[in-house]
């Protein structure tokens, strides 16, 4: 078949057609949804706490986007984890990726009908948007990969299916509003993780391959073009606005949302690499054993049936992959959360094959029942393991305890990063770095610590988490010298971490039990509370 069904504008819009999807699709969306609230009742991570951190104490300077603390995240993904915190506390944010999980599932769905419908038939895409949002769910969902932390991947995913199926409408009716729509949706993906460009990729393949295939004169080519950089452009604009506004200058705006990423890769390439690839083996067992390789393999390894199927999505999938998987490959951390941003080019290898009755499309069913199965079986393993107390929050009972012996007006650093120790130890930090990466970038020999630790504004505390010379960092001796000249070891965290307190400042011993088995049910209040 090729793509003529395209040539034929319909008047029908976006917002109909979501009322008539089959109902396991809704019910697909509700179970993701549902799947994200045990999340509520488990301590919050080193992403949120940091995001949350940056929020409160939000303000612009010339210099700096969000002031005392840096973050190499655009102004966007703060300015929601704030509103969020505002709204219900930190923890409030993983309530709305519940809801964004929703949305997704039901972009997923509406987006493989759009596929899959036009070119089959209405049952046809009825069985498509059931599989893509079953799958989706399924991805979404998995334990394997994490179904608990808010982080920008899993927030900005929605977004970037349903500029996908804003994209389609916009080819199918040519609607230069609807160009405009995907294109603001698509850019607006980017405000919540910077190499998420996974919309306008798909968008922009979309259209090119349609005028070159002949699907759509010059003409309509050109004028859905300039409408979709248009409604791009509004993203852009506003946050550059913003800066403006706020003080910001423009080249701190740009090194803190894309220019660091060129310095982290290096600092990244030049580290031990032990850790980091010991993750990327980690995730290509995740891929293989979640289920997301079958659905992948399942469309790579037949290009030619997509190809005579629908030529204008296959080269855009194709597309939406290819530049996906360079970005998690690049980008060097390799942490489970990157992996959603494979979720997108993974729907649309569903939408494409899963509702026809061909080989192809048993294959994919195939894959997407194994995601499914995958996603029940890692639950479960989950479960067993958080009832019978084999995960313990080491990071949260630290900053606890340190929250225990700590007064009004102390301050804490902790070397390593972990942004989930200063959250819960309720304590500020004159140090403006909450991350590892972020420290050994923009602080490589670690002068700008050494002067806060130095000064008037010494932190009270200091946790170790990480070993001082862990990174091979040229004023790491010169810097356990100040710290032991300074601070006395006032006790050890968990996992024998040293928890110094400035020489001088008198505090009570440090209580905590880091064999203690985490109560969901027990822990639920204080932990909301917390927040």
């Amino acid at each position: 078949m090729n793509d003529l069904h395209l040539n034929q504008p319909r008047r029908a819009t976006l917002a109909p057609t979501l009322t008539t999807l089959p109902g396991a699709v809704w019910t697909a969306a509700v179970l993701a949804g549902l799947l994200r609230l045990p999340g509520l009742l488990w301590p919050i991570r080193p992403d949120e706490a940091g995001f949350t951190l940056v929020a409160r104490a939000w303000d612009p300077r010339s210099d700096s986007m969000f002031g005392d603390y840096w973050v190499d995240r655009p102004p966007l993904v703060i300015a929601l984890v704030k509103a969020a915190d505002a709204v219900g506390g930190a923890y409030f944010l993983r309530a709305v990726t519940a809801l964004a999980c929703v949305w997704l599932v039901v972009a997923a769905g509406q987006t493989a009908r759009l596929i899959a419908g036009d070119r089959a038939g209405d049952r046809a895409g009825d069985r498509a948007a059931i599989w893509s949002a079953v799958a989706t769910a399924a991805l979404t969902s998995s334990a394997l990969i994490d179904p608990v932390v808010a982080k920008g991947e899993i927030l900005g995913i929605p977004l970037v299916v349903t500029s996908f199926g804003l994209a389609l409408l916009a080819l199918r009716q040519e609607s230069p509003a609807l160009a405009a729509a995907a294109g603001l949706v698509a850019t607006t993906a980017l405000g919540l993780k910077q190499n998420m460009v996974g919309g306008l990729v798909f968008g922009g393949v979309l259209l090119l391959a349609a005028w070159l295939t002949g699907q759509i004169p010059r003409t309509t080519f050109r004028r859905l073009a300039r409408a979709a950089a248009a409604g791009a452009a509004v993203p852009v604009l506003a946050t550059v606005a913003w800066a403006v506004g706020s003080g910001v200058r423009l080249d701190a705006l740009w090194y803190a949302v894309f220019g660091f990423r060129g310095d982290a890769f290096a600092v990244i390439a030049s580290g031990p690499a032990g850790a980091p690839h010991a993750r990327a083996w980690q995730m290509v067992g995740i891929v293989l054993l979640s289920g997301l390789a079958w659905i992948l393999a399942g469309f790579l390894t037949r290009l030619g049936a997509a190809w005579r199927l629908d030529r204008t999505v296959t080269a855009a999938t194709l597309a939406v992959i290819l530049v996906d998987t360079a970005g998690l490959v690049l980008g060097g951390s390799y942490w489970r959360p990157y992996l959603f941003l494979l979720l997108p080019g993974a729907a649309l290898c569903v939408a494409l094959f899963a509702g026809l009755d061909t080989r192809e499309g048993a294959a994919m069913r195939t894959g997407v029942v194994g995601a499914v199965f995958s996603c029940g079986v890692s639950w479960v393993i989950l479960a067993l393991a958080a009832t019978g107390g084999a995960v313990k929050p080491s990071e949260y009972y630290t900053g606890e305890a340190v929250r225990g012996a700590a007064v009004p007006g102390d301050t804490l650093v902790v070397f390593g990063g972990r942004a989930d120790i200063q959250y819960a130890s309720g304590l500020s930090s004159p140090y403006p770095y909450l991350w590892s990466l972020p420290m050994r970038t923009r602080d490589p020999d670690l002068a700008e610590l050494r002067t806060v630790l130095a000064g008037d504004d010494a932190p009270t505390w200091i946790v170790e988490w990480v070993d001082f010379h862990a990174w091979e960092t040229p004023g790491a001796d010169a810097l356990e010298r100040m710290v032991h000249a300074r601070y006395d070891v006032h006790g050890l965290g968990c996992d024998d971490r040293p928890i110094y307190l400035r020489r001088g400042v008198i505090r009570p011993p440090l209580v905590l039990d880091c064999d203690q088995p985490w109560s969901w049910r027990g822990r639920a209040a204080q932990v909301v509370s917390v927040g």
